[in-house]
């Protein structure tokens, strides 16, 4: 089985209180003088106190459009992406020169050469290192980026695998763009980055273990979550509708997953929850019949750092293997859902 030798998860420079955003949010995003008790309402209830951001507030106000933007991308993500990786490595007791397979997601800027490829020389990763730079799969990435790190190590399990995420979600913020959407997003979402270094079978070593994977779509839902390109960048595509998924087809999924490798949901002793935002995190509980502490970390996530997209998941796996490690050998499940609409479910053993 696949192992998972560290997790590093880090922030974006720039830390603001959640009213500091809101009230940039209202001079980018509302008509001069417009009526911005739906901003508040909808900031307030997103259950996130700071968010870290990969330019200083002002500079928000001032970017011209999707090139600048998208060059702010690339000038963060680089040194943000380094650090993740330079520390999980660390973590994992391994140097550059180990890792055989450097997979990179983001959905929040693009890059060619991709962000991997910018990394190779900068970390000293070897010449001849496995990349694959993936785009689009959004949140859900985190999840299924572990899932395709394991794919690839029952193949070879004497090699190294390495997945960097870096979402730097707020420069897809759309400014002049007072649409519900617009406002859910710019009060939900933060940038950050996560490494995860995953192990073959014949690597010694600590750290759980990945057992199996599942990924699920579900039919006729692509318009539900996602981007909408536009002259501007990345405009955000959310429909109320995401949690009512939820709550149809998680419960059927997981149980079907768990009782393939004989287990029920009571069997999990920690659940590692991508924090979508509380309406989806509400369906989630209720669609599980979560005990109340069951999805503390994710709630602690969301407070701490709002929505890392892809990154989240991995910072609450960081965080549940350093501040709430289950009992070891005991079975987990971490999950993500994402664009498409589509699920990710990975079963660790700690």
């Amino acid at each position: 089985m696949t192992r998972i030798g560290a997790v590093h998860g880090v922030l974006a420079e720039h830390r603001y209180a959640q009213r500091e955003i809101t009230d940039m949010v209202a001079r980018t995003c509302l008509p001069p003088g417009g009526d911005r008790r739906l901003l508040d309402r909808l900031h307030g209830s997103a259950r996130v106190e700071r968010r870290a951001m990969a330019l200083p507030l002002e500079r928000y106000v001032s970017l011209s459009g999707f090139g600048e933007t998208n060059d702010a991308f690339i000038e963060t993500a680089v040194p943000l992406g380094a650090e993740a990786v330079t520390g999980a490595l660390r973590q994992a007791g391994l140097s550059p020169r180990d890792v055989d397979l450097l997979m990179f997601t983001s959905v929040t800027g693009i890059a060619a050469p991709s962000v991997d490829a910018r990394l190779v020389g900068r970390l000293g990763l070897r010449p001849d290192v496995k990349r694959v730079p993936v785009f689009g799969l959004g949140c859900v990435a985190g999840a299924a980026g572990i899932a395709r790190l394991h794919d690839y190590l029952a193949g070879r399990p004497d090699d190294v695998a390495v997945l960097l995420s870096v979402e730097l979600c707020t420069l897809t913020f759309q400014r002049d763009d007072p649409s519900v959407a617009n406002l859910v997003a710019t009060g939900l979402f933060g940038d950050g980055a996560a490494a995860v270094v995953a192990c073959g079978a014949r690597r010694a070593g600590a750290g759980p273990t990945v057992v199996a994977t599942r990924s699920r779509m579900y039919p006729d839902t692509e318009a539900v979550m996602g981007w909408d390109i536009t002259g501007s960048g990345f405009k955000v595509v959310l429909d109320a509708s995401v949690p009512d998924l939820v709550r149809k087809n998680l419960a059927a999924d997981v149980d079907g997953f768990l009782a393939d490798h004989g287990l029920r949901r009571e069997d999990i002793t920690a659940w590692v929850c991508h924090p979508g935002g509380p309406k989806v995190l509400e369906a989630v509980e209720e669609a599980l019949r979560l005990p109340d502490d069951a999805l503390e970390m994710t709630w602690r996530s969301l407070a701490a750092e709002g929505n890392l997209s892809s990154s989240s998941v991995l910072h609450v796996l960081r965080d549940t293997l350093a501040e709430r490690p289950p009992p070891p050998g005991t079975p987990g499940l971490l999950l993500a859902m994402g664009p498409g609409f589509c699920a990710e479910l990975v079963l660790l053993r700690w």
